[in-house]
């Protein structure tokens, strides 16, 4: 049957009408009626819906959420005002670009399209999370780059932390200059302007000094015994400084380290001027000199003087001590030949890259450590010993280099060479982790010297059957050097009640003989105390102003309680001190000594109640430093603030800035 064009046409126009008057009823219903159709429609195959409307709707131009896949626009709809849903032809109510309302028309009626449609969403664009972003004001807007107030609490917070930031680094004050530094803090907080160079110079640095300081009086204030240390030394621009440090026993047995003064000292280093100057500098933070311990020093002849002028009783420090015996033990023939032929060595392979990389390649093909050779330092014996070491492990390296250079070919150690650096090496290796562990200022270290002398003589400088002639030399000399010079009869004292005094220790390695001299000395000393702590609480008795009679209610009268009765004196002791002092010496070698690795600061933290006298005495010896090492790390902080690029800073600047480099 054949159709004319007009009859298509009809019959097309009546298919399109029939389909807008379902469109028209279904849009018309009621709420209820408009709910159960979309019910009807949803619970349809999703699917078979979507085919058979994708060819008659049209997707949305530009989309980017996943959710227009579920909604489009009629073809005649060139404008696409109006959104339908693709599985039930409902218009959807939205304005330009919004789909909260398709989400929502999903969700409501199209339970497994819009299941569907979240799998296929970013995490970051789900529809359900609140949008808690808004505009913000247009106050809120400039406040957000408006620098802050000079005055204010955050610049003023900025400001402090990078105070503190070039005192205790050790940086220049033209760090705030720097483009790179000033791009940091304006990245870091762009509403922040950094002050000039000079107010940090001027301003900032002494404000900090000031603050600094007077935290410090307050703490050295406290102090009822201290030790410290001091030395002399001299800047890179020449220019002659005095050091010291002090050390202390808080209440809560914490070890403090704190610098005093790194004063300008153009005066003659001579024993008189050196012992005025520490004695202004003790007085100038209040620091009685009857309360002061020990100082520790090096062995300089000036040094020592200044310490018996002012009477005070000086400990000479152990490293010291050890280089010197180490370099009076080395002063053999054998020994100076065989370590000038390591310094050798060492400069041939230091001053040319070629050699420096032959050395490696020599490495890796006998698989030795890719080790680089050690540069000796004359003042410090232990660096000799470390340059002996890596010649000794890299020999054989070493002479696979050598052996084909004819200018350097006489500088391979012979056997004879190698026989001595072995015997070196094995009387000084041992030694090399003592200087160390004793040159530390935040633990205990005095007590330390008596079991490491003891040590030293029993095992670690004994000889063996095994050690050549010039390793048993050696020992034999540095134990007979040290065993002198800590043979002073005061040292010795001070030695054994710092030992008596350590719970790790006690008399295990004191004289059986000067047992009861130390314990004598101590019962004298807590019988001294007590009786000035008694004598102190009763003048402030005395002087407490109490009420008088007259300033009572008349007619009343003070009612005693029952404890009254029995109440004395809170200062007068129940036993004779000299019995307490005793029986308190007496229960503590009682006590079992702590491990060797335990803290004995935190054993009388816990056993203070206990010991209320013998505690102070352990507060006052414990705190002595067994090596002047504060003081000569003192020289390194000064070194690394009067450096070449800061050769001009003043005396009076280089005191500030050390000060706060070591106490912040």
């Amino acid at each position: 049957m054949r159709f004319s064009n007009r009859n298509v046409r009809d019959l097309r126009w009546a298919r399109d009408a029939s389909e807008r008057a379902e469109n028209s009823a279904a849009t018309t219903f009621h709420p209820v009626s408009s709910s159960l159709t979309c019910s009807a429609m949803a619970s349809a195959s999703t699917e078979q819906s979507v085919t058979d409307t994708a060819a008659t709707l049209i997707s949305k131009r530009n989309s980017t959420s996943v959710v227009w896949n579920y909604f489009g626009f009629k073809k005649e709809d060139a404008a696409q005002l109006q959104v339908l849903c693709r599985a039930c032809r409902a218009p959807i109510a939205t304005s330009r670009g919004n789909t909260t309302n398709l989400f929502q028309h999903l969700k409501k009626y199209h339970k497994s399209m819009y299941d569907s449609c979240m799998t296929k969403m970013p995490s970051t664009s789900a529809p359900d999370r609140p949008n808690t972003s808004r505009q913000g004001s247009l106050t809120e807007m400039f406040e957000s780059v408006t620098p802050y107030e000079r005055n204010s609490k955050r610049h003023g917070e900025i400001t402090r932390a990078i105070t503190e930031f070039i005192a205790k680094d050790m940086m220049p004050l033209s760090t705030v200059t720097k483009p790179g530094f000033v791009a940091l803090t304006y990245t870091l907080d762009k509403r922040y302007n950094i002050p000039s160079r000079t107010y940090f110079s001027q301003t900032a640095i002494p404000e900090l000094y000031k603050k600094c300081k007077e935290k410090v009086a307050a703490e050295v204030k406290t102090v009822e015994f201290f030790a410290s240390t001091a030395d002399m030394w001299s800047s890179r621009t020449a220019e002659p400084y005095q050091s010291l440090t002090v050390h202390f026993i808080d209440e809560d047995f914490n070890l403090r380290a704190r610098c005093l003064q790194t004063t300008y000292f153009p005066d003659d280093h001579t024993g008189e001027n050196i012992a005025a100057g520490l004695r202004e500098g003790l007085a100038s933070w209040d620091l009685h000199e009857e309360n002061h311990v020990c100082i520790t020093t090096d062995n300089a002849s000036n040094m020592v003087l200044a310490a018996r002028l002012n009477e005070w009783t000086r400990l000479q420090c152990f490293g010291h001590r050890l280089h010197l015996a180490i370099e009076n033990a080395l002063k053999d023939d054998r020994v100076s030949r065989a370590t000038a032929l390591c310094r050798k060595l060492v400069g041939h392979f230091s001053h040319s890259w070629k050699k420096k990389a032959a050395l490696m390649e020599a490495q890796r093909e006998l698989k030795l450590p890719e080790h680089n050779l050690i540069t000796e330092c004359p003042t410090r014996w232990g660096s000799k010993e470390m340059m002996i070491a890596r010649v000794l492990e890299q020999a054989k390296a070493i002479s696979q280099v050598l052996s084909g250079d004819r200018y350097a070919r006489s500088l391979i150690p012979t056997w004879q060479d190698i026989d001595v650096l072995e015997s070196i090496h094995k009387a000084l290796h041992p030694l090399l982790e003592f200087t160390d562990a004793l040159s530390g200022e935040e633990y205990v270290s005095i007590s330390y010297l008596k079991p490491v002398l003891h040590l030293f003589a029993t095992s670690v400088l004994s000889e063996d059957a095994e050690d050549t002639d010039l390793t048993k030399s050696i020992k034999t000399k540095v134990l007979a050097y040290l065993n002198n010079k800590y043979g002073d009869p005061n040292i010795q004292e001070l030695l054994d009640v710092a030992c008596f005094l350590d719970p790790r220790f006690k008399i295990q390695y004191i004289s059986t003989d000067n047992i009861p001299a130390i314990k004598t000395r101590l019962k004298t000393e807590m019988v001294d105390l007590a009786q000035r702590t008694y004598h102190r609480e009763k003048r402030s008795r005395t002087e407490t102003v109490q009420m008088p009679q007259s300033a009572q209610p008349l007619g009343e009268k003070a009612k005693r309680s029952l404890g009254s009765f029995f109440k004395t004196s809170a200062a007068s002791p129940s036993l004779p001190v000299e019995d307490v002092a005793e029986a308190e010496l007496n229960n503590y070698l009682m006590t079992p000594t702590i491990d060797g690795e335990d803290d004995p600061l935190a054993w009388w933290r816990v056993h203070k109640i206990s010991y209320p006298q013998l505690c102070i005495m352990a507060r006052k010896y414990l705190c002595v430093p067994a090596t002047s090492a504060p003081s000569e790390r003192l020289f390194s902080t000064g070194g690394n603030i009067v450096t070449c690029t800061r050769s001009s800073l003043k005396p009076a600047k280089v005191n500030i800035l050390v000060f706060l480099a070591k106490n912040l």
